[in-house]
């Protein structure tokens, strides 16, 4: 063995890659490839050195023994933009034109920012005969070379992969640069990538600001806009980019979720129907015009988009999910046994794997086959939790602070503060205690609005609790110390003005967003006059029914036993906090009493908002609005009550959930 290869058990693998690049800017290859080999038995699928032998073989003439490493390193990193560009090498090499063309145009689709493979195919074309497809290479070569050195590195590390080296040197570069618009929008789609969507988004904004007619950063800004659920916003940009290119298929397909996120629905469903003219085979249209078709209660029409959907992607777990998801569906034995192979099928993705098992879940517990249902439920929590990042102690950790913050003489020194305006009414709870429910009764109200879960107030929380938060000891809630009446003011009033796009004019609303009962200190310092309503249900059957529910997105303490009992017991700690420090502010609504006295219940809930008594709220069901939770087919129907208990059908593997729920299980009432 050679001294560089004999380092391995010395150096880390970065070091060691680092020394065979070293070697290779000398032109060394024939020394460094037994070492690259030594390294790679050792570390089999790391991509740099698969990569690097690669290249070596290929520059000592091992062209064949080249591609077949990259096949090697094909079944690790197939989206790795070098092996693509390499293989092209190889394919030039054996002169084969048409393979070097089709694997250098898959490393630019995948990376852009790759002068030597454009380079290549504009001389490939040129060789061919091809002069549009030449041009238009050659276009992308004099545009890389108009760009920093720097950005064309950052942009081909970051579609690689490599964020934060990415994020280095295109920090190093601005810091230098200074307003480069390249690098801006560059570190925004990084920060996009990290799910830093505020910084994003600022980014993005001053982007615009020095160049307004930049589209694709508009289009990025809409995307960012999409993940804040700011949708008024993201609408307005998309018509914008569709008075520029109004075919632009991903503008129609952002513009179509916007639409959704401000609850145009019918308008939603004419987009996709048109996108999907134009690809019938795409599986995640099918799916994204059956869910707003559920919404509007379109029931037959979702089912038949939905097993669409499952047809063009027979893995396509989300679909499977969706059709459980409407409650009502039952599935055939054909499909359940689809599921199941895809199910176990090697190849199937993580995530349309949980999507399955929660599916199969739905259509065991149907037939009655409780284990076999539990099985799959607890299966799938168990693949969805090792994907979460989801701290309890961060929960627990913003309870003790609100209560040790928002004391009863806390809001009496704030009493004149916020939006006296009464237009809101928040229920909040956990997720699966009857607030569709509740919200459905009080939509049927002629004077109350039914909208959806508003992101307004975790928003506002996002903003108080400052960029780069720690969540070990956060600023927020300690920070409503530090404000004023006028900063509740303005907030109310911001709350009001940004959901004024989910109404339609009726003096009240419902803010549905169940996790708000985190944060009723700062609603009511907000809106001091908006009415709160906490929808409760007991814990064993709250619980489980959590467990059997995928959500689409958030709710990441419902993936474990451990999680949701010690998230139902915050909640419970936390509410007791309200009662007392803001006495007579939050009604409690049990569901179990609402199914027993629904016409009892509905007098109470009217009577706490000021309502007077119509009879429509007791025929909630016969309400024709858009209803975007996981149970909108179940406040579809006349109140059932099967469904209190069903959670004893699972006892005999549910001993964990109620031995972690301790006296809860016993003192939830309130």
């Amino acid at each position: 063995m050679n001294a560089l290869a004999a380092d391995v058990v010395l150096t880390t693998v970065e070091q060691q890659v680092h020394q065979l690049r070293e070697l290779a800017k000398d032109g060394r290859y024939a020394e460094a490839l037994p070492a690259a080999l030594t390294l790679s038995a050792t570390v089999p699928e790391n991509r740099d050195v698969l990569y690097f032998v690669a290249r070596s073989q290929r520059l000592l003439g091992r062209t064949d023994e080249a591609l077949r490493t990259l096949e090697r390193l094909e079944e690790s990193h197939p989206n790795f933009s070098l092996l693509h560009e390499e293989r092209g090498h190889c394919f030039v090499v054996l002169r084969d034109a048409q393979n070097a063309i089709k694997s250098l145009l898959r490393a630019v689709n995948i990376n852009p920012a790759l002068p030597s493979s454009w380079n290549l195919l504009e001389g490939l074309y040129r060789m061919t005969g091809d002069d549009a497809n030449a041009a238009t290479a050659a276009a992308h070569v004099a545009t890389l070379k108009n760009l920093s050195g720097e950005v064309v590195r950052a942009t081909s590390l970051f579609s690689d992969g490599d964020l934060q080296v990415a994020e280095n040197v295109v920090r190093a570069y601005l810091l230098r640069a200074g307003s480069d618009v390249e690098a801006m929008r560059l570190l925004a789609r990084i920060g996009m990538a990290r799910e830093v969507f505020d910084d994003a988004e600022l980014l993005l904004d001053a982007v615009l600001t020095f160049a307004p007619d930049y589209q694709a950063a508009r289009h990025d800004y809409a995307r960012v806009l999409v993940e804040r659920h700011k949708y008024a916003q993201a609408f307005a940009e998309t018509e914008r980019l569709l008075g520029i290119e109004p075919h632009n298929p991903d503008y129609r397909t952002l513009h179509a979720i916007a639409s959704v996120g401000i609850g145009k629905h019918d308008k939603a469903i004419d987009l996709y129907r048109e996108l999907l003219r134009e690809a019938p085979a795409d599986a995640g249209l099918h799916l994204s015009l059956a869910h707003s078709l559920k919404t509007q209660g379109r029931q037959a029409e979702a089912i038949d988009a939905y097993r669409a959907s499952a047809a063009t992607r027979p893995n396509f777990g989300d679909a499977y999910w969706s059709l459980a998801n409407l409650k009502t569906y039952r599935f055939t034995d054909d499909e359940i046994e689809r599921m199941r192979t895809e199910e176990s099928a090697p190849d199937t993705p993580a995530v349309d794997r949980y999507h399955l098992c929660f599916a199969l879940g739905k259509a065991f517990e149907d037939r009655g086959d409780f284990a076999a249902s539990w099985s799959c439920y607890e299966r799938g929590n168990a693949q969805k939790r090792v994907e979460s990042r989801y701290r309890p102690e961060i929960v627990e950790t913003n309870t003790r602070k609100q209560i040790d913050v928002c004391t009863r003489e806390f809001f009496a020194a704030r009493a004149r503060s916020g939006d006296e305006r009464p237009d809101a009414i928040f229920i909040v709870g956990l997720p699966r205690a009857g607030s569709t429910l509740l919200e459905q009764i009080l939509a049927s109200h002629t004077q109350v609005e039914g909208t959806q879960e508003l992101a307004e107030i975790p928003r506002i929380v996002l903003d108080l609790q400052g960029r780069q938060p720690n969540f070990d000891d956060p600023r927020y809630p300690g920070v409503l110390a530090e404000m004023s009446a006028e900063d509740f003011r303005r907030l109310g009033a911001k709350y009001l003005d940004e959901t004024r796009v989910y109404r339609s004019g009726r003096p009240y609303f419902i803010d549905k967003m169940p996790n708000n009962f985190r944060h009723l200190g700062l609603i009511h310092l907000m809106l001091p006059n908006a009415k709160i309503i906490d929808a409760r249900r007991e814990p064993m059957a709250c619980c489980f029914s959590n467990l059997k529910q995928l959500y689409a997105t958030g709710q990441e303490f419902a993936y474990s036993v451990d999680d949701i009992a010690r998230y139902y017991r915050t909640y419970l700690e936390l509410m007791r906090h309200w009662d007392e420090a803001l006495p007579g502010q939050v009604l409690r609504v049990h569901h179990e009493d609402v199914v027993q006295d629904l016409e009892g219940s509905v007098r109470r809930l009217l009577n706490f908002c000021g309502l007077e008594f119509e009879p429509g709220c007791l025929e909630f069901h016969e309400t024709q609005r858009g209803v975007r939770t996981a149970s909108s087919e179940q406040v579809r129907r006349p109140i059932f009550r099967d469904g209190l208990d069903q959670w004893t059908n699972y006892e005999p593997w549910l001993g964990p959930l109620k031995e972690a729920l301790g006296d809860a299980v016993s003192n939830y009432l309130g």
